[in-house]
């Protein structure tokens, strides 16, 4: 399977089956994480995992703490698309892979400033 991230016309397709979307809370400035999968259906939540609370990020009653990260399964469907905005406020948003993670200004070669991407599963 494929990641699909698309911004101002421009497509990059990640070849992944999974990967964890990662960002700064632009509030709280706190670590937030989310695993996902990418499905034929869709990218599919399966995991969330914030280093705190507070301001709109308070994790929901079945989390619980596990070196530092309150972490839990989530259980809803695939979605067919995620639209990310960066506020500028706290850093960027970066994809995790492989034990590594790149800022969506390096996946597209060129800074993204306050660009809205969309992510999907590319359609093969």
């Amino acid at each position: 399977m494929s990641l699909c991230l698309a911004s101002s016309g421009v497509v990059k397709a990640l070849t992944l089956a999974g990967f964890t979307l990662a960002w700064t809370h632009s509030v709280e400035k706190t670590a937030w994480q989310e695993d996902w999968r990418v499905t034929a259906d869709g990218l599919e939540l399966v995991q969330a995992r914030v280093r705190g609370s507070g301001a709109g990020m308070e994790p929901p009653p079945e989390a619980r703490l596990v070196d530092g990260w309150f972490q839990w399964q989530t259980q809803r469907g695939p979605l067919s698309r995620i639209v990310l905005a960066n506020s500028g406020a706290a850093g960027e948003w970066r994809i995790c892979a492989d034990g590594q993670c790149r800022t969506l200004s390096d996946i597209f070669g060129h800074d993204i400033g306050a660009a809205t991407i969309t992510m999907s599963a590319c359609s093969e």
